[in-house]
């Protein structure tokens, strides 16, 4: 084939051309003209309906006998992004990065679970926020009613997240705090 800028001919004269339409029997039974169109025809003629169509990605069908739940390949081994590490479910694993007593828990978190993306990303944002919180604390210890307000504060902040990360464990949304989750997903994308 010629790939000049400027050819004598146009292309089209060099290209195959598709084959004529005959009547022998195609590998596609959708192809195949001689056959009827209705399925009511199709058994009044005597043809078998064709097989299903075979799709070459496995496909995922939820089965509750799997441990923790989870999606299953029909056949053989299954891969599941809602399974983790610990063997706990992924919602109350989420959770648990914010509540146990954060930032220490999220970081024993990121040590022990490898398998979930989900909660990695919680336990590396409930590590830099409550880290960077810690310091606030210490920053203003002198002040009594100061430390009661932002400990307080830091409760409520602890159980709202995990709420958020119990609620978003069905569909793996990630709620991101503004400065400290983006940095969480910058560092769990660069892993």
């Amino acid at each position: 084939m010629d790939f000049a800028p400027y050819q004598s001919s146009p292309p089209e004269n060099n290209r195959p051309w598709s084959p004529a339409l005959s009547n022998i029997a195609s590998p596609r039974a959708s192809l195949d003209n001689r056959r009827p169109f209705s399925p009511s025809q199709q058994q009044r003629a005597g043809f078998a309906s064709p097989p299903p169509l075979q799709h070459p990605q496995p496909q995922r069908s939820w089965q509750p006998t799997l441990p923790n739940g989870g999606y299953a390949s029909e056949a053989g081994p299954y891969v599941s992004e809602f399974d983790t590490s610990l063997g706990i479910r992924l919602d109350y694993e989420a959770c648990l990065a914010y509540l146990a007593l954060p930032p220490l828990g999220a970081i024993i978190l990121l040590i022990l679970e490898r398998k979930s993306d989900f909660v990695r990303f919680h336990a590396w944002q409930s590590s830099l926020l409550f880290t960077v919180v810690f310091i606030v604390h210490l920053i203003f210890s002198w002040s009594t009613f100061l430390s009661w307000v932002i400990f307080i504060a830091d409760l409520c902040l602890m159980g709202w997240l995990a709420l958020r990360a119990y609620r978003d464990a069905d569909t793996l949304d990630r709620f991101e705090v503004p400065i400290f989750g983006q940095i969480a997903t910058r560092i769990l994308d660069d892993e």
